[in-house]
């Protein structure tokens, strides 16, 4: 397994290993011992899993509060898409900046979401699945967003705003400016 940093040091990229022969392949893509071996402390207690049917869904940009803030490790076993962290913990110095990471069933990256940071993707490919582990439960008390398309984030979607595939509920997030203060 392969740990890279990116540009926000928090934010990791995981490249499990691949065993392929003429069958396919095989990849160990979650190993508790070797996750702490690379410096990744962290206990995972639920899976979920999305399919997106449409290019260009957008799904985000989400995040939980404390006591059920969440970690996320983030991989994609069908399909493509751009997967983005954003910084939103108020005294860090890169408060506000984000990163973006193509994530596919093909190149089989993985996106370490560290707590702090709202997430969300866009779909490069139709019927796009997601599967990710996270470090806290589900609390739609604690459950928030970021407006996806905010100016001042500068992420560069692959998907015009009014041809984007959106929730109800994702269309409502406040901007940055707006956020209240979850995470110092």
């Amino acid at each position: 397994m392969e740990v890279y940093s990116t540009a926000i040091s928090a934010v990791k990229v995981v490249k499990p290993p691949r065993f392929g022969d003429h069958r396919g392949f095989f990849s160990e893509v979650y190993n508790l011992e070797k996750f702490a071996r690379a410096g990744i402390h962290l206990n995972f207690v639920q899976d979920n899993h999305s399919l997106s049917a449409e290019s260009g869904t957008v799904r985000g940009l989400h995040f939980q509060s404390h006591p059920f803030a969440q970690d996320k490790l983030v991989r994609v076993v069908r399909g493509r898409m751009i997967d983005v962290a954003v910084d939103i913990r108020r005294s860090s110095p890169t408060y506000g900046q984000h990163i973006a990471v193509e994530l596919s069933a093909e190149n089989g990256l993985q996106l370490l979401v560290p707590v702090g940071f709202a997430h969300g993707f866009c779909t490069l490919e139709p019927n796009t699945e997601v599967i990710y582990k996270v470090s806290g439960y589900y609390s739609a008390a604690h459950d928030h967003g970021l407006a996806w398309d905010d100016p001042a984030l500068g992420i560069e979607w692959p998907v015009a705003p009014e041809s984007a595939v959106l929730s109800d509920k994702d269309r409502r997030h406040p901007r940055l400016a707006d956020l209240p203060q979850y995470f110092d």
